[in-house]
């Protein structure tokens, strides 16, 4: 079981880079995830017996391919088709990758092509590139896992119809397809921080890392856009924690984290970035998100936390999205000022009764008013919500400690 396991992680660490590499050199978006799916099972079954190779991502991605040329030549035996499964080992050099290099970045610009839905944009994105399950998809997105499923089945068919290519857009066309790639990459980022699945560690340290590398490329390609800065900005800031996120198991909160073991390097680097984007004058989600959490790095304790400004920051960026999401997170500073009374008659006026932090945070405002018996069910519903085995242990920790 535990070879099996490790197979499996490394596989979700390489997915997304063969995944890329299959649809450029094939052109199918079907193929490439089939063949992919493929040359996992070859490797559960010859890498327990045969031991993992030197090279297990090479290995798989060579394995993919040879799948995907079988594929190929099974279903059809028009020339078109030969000459393609034979790119794998033809001389010929592929096609100029024009402005962006790095095969993930030139999917993700792909699949946020105008023609899609931008929901299916991004869902597409995540399942091809993060290699996220569409169970943990829907979680991201709030929906059923059928309904996440049927998105991802439309977005691949409409590539299919209309003959999408696998290709990046000029330089001066970027700029429609910016908001779905931000996206994508900030939600892999999330899955990353704080994985969704019961399957996988608390933590996937490669997803963050993989959404922090391409939030780079991209600023390298589009300097000018503050959007860019300020997800890269949230991205360390975030990062700079992540040590001493999980720790015995069990998630630590923000005002529970031992606050000198935070990657000061990150934080001054993230912090130098909020204050580029503060300088354009133009802000959006992500540059807010970024300053809320450069408060958060700024205070030496969590009693040192200027929450004033946290919640004036989540007061525009509800004004920009009218998110309830972020309308929830704005109380949780407004409990802070006001008080835990003020704050959950409000909250309980959101419409989040299927996201656990919800309840989570409605266990935490209860037991602070003294209302164990309500927190106590606050914290059952939260602990229903979520998958995370570190999450689960601090919310079944909390609710042990009621009286």
């Amino acid at each position: 079981m535990d070879s099996q396991l490790a197979i499996e992680r490394i596989y979700r660490e390489e997915y997304g880079r063969i995944v890329a590499s299959l649809v450029r050199r094939f052109g199918d978006i079907d193929i490439a995830e089939e063949a992919a799916g493929e040359a996992l099972l070859a490797a559960v079954e010859k890498w327990p017996v045969d031991g993992v190779p030197p090279n297990p991502g090479g290995w798989l991605t060579t394995t993919a391919g040879n799948r995907a040329i079988d594929k190929l030549r099974r279903e059809s035996h028009r020339d078109a088709k030969h000459q393609a499964a034979y790119m794998l080992s033809d001389d010929t050099p592929h096609e100029p990758t024009g402005i962006v290099e790095d095969d993930r970045l030139r999917l993700i610009f792909t699949c946020c092509h105008p023609a899609l839905a931008p929901e299916a944009r991004v869902a597409l994105t995540l399942r091809l590139l993060g290699g996220l399950t569409v169970a943990e998809i829907a979680q991201a997105f709030l929906v059923p896992e059928t309904t996440m499923a049927q998105r991802i089945t439309r977005a691949k068919k409409k590539i299919s119809v209309a003959k999408i290519p696998y290709r990046v857009p000029s330089a001066a066309d970027l700029g429609e397809r910016v908001d779905g790639v931000l996206a994508v990459l900030y939600l892999v980022f999330n899955e990353g921080y704080l994985s969704s699945s019961a399957d996988s560690s608390p933590i996937r340290d490669e997803l963050t890392a993989e959404a922090i590398r391409l939030a780079r490329i991209l600023r390298q390609l589009l300097p000018g856009v503050p959007e860019v800065t300020g997800l890269l900005a949230l991205m360390l800031l975030t990062e700079a924690r992540r040590s001493v996120r999980v720790a015995d198991g069990q998630l630590v909160t923000l005002d529970e984290q031992d606050r000198g073991g935070w990657d000061r390097a990150l934080i001054e680097e993230g912090h130098a970035l909020v204050r580029e984007c503060l300088e354009t004058g133009r802000p959006g989600q992500y540059q807010l998100l970024a300053a809320v959490n450069a408060v958060h790095t700024d205070a030496p304790s969590a009693a040192d936390t200027d929450w004033g400004q946290v919640a004036t920051l989540y007061s525009q960026l509800y004004a920009l999205t009218r998110s309830p999401i972020v309308a929830l997170n704005r109380l949780i500073a407004v409990a802070e000022l006001d008080g835990p009374e003020v704050a959950l008659a409000q909250v309980d006026r959101l419409p989040l009764e299927h996201y656990h932090p919800w309840h989570a945070t409605r266990a935490d405002l209860l037991r602070r008013l003294g209302r164990s018996a309500e927190s106590r069910e606050a914290y059952d519903a939260a602990l229903a919500l979520t998958d995370n085995e570190a999450e689960r242990a601090y919310l079944t920790r909390r609710r042990g400690q009621l009286g």
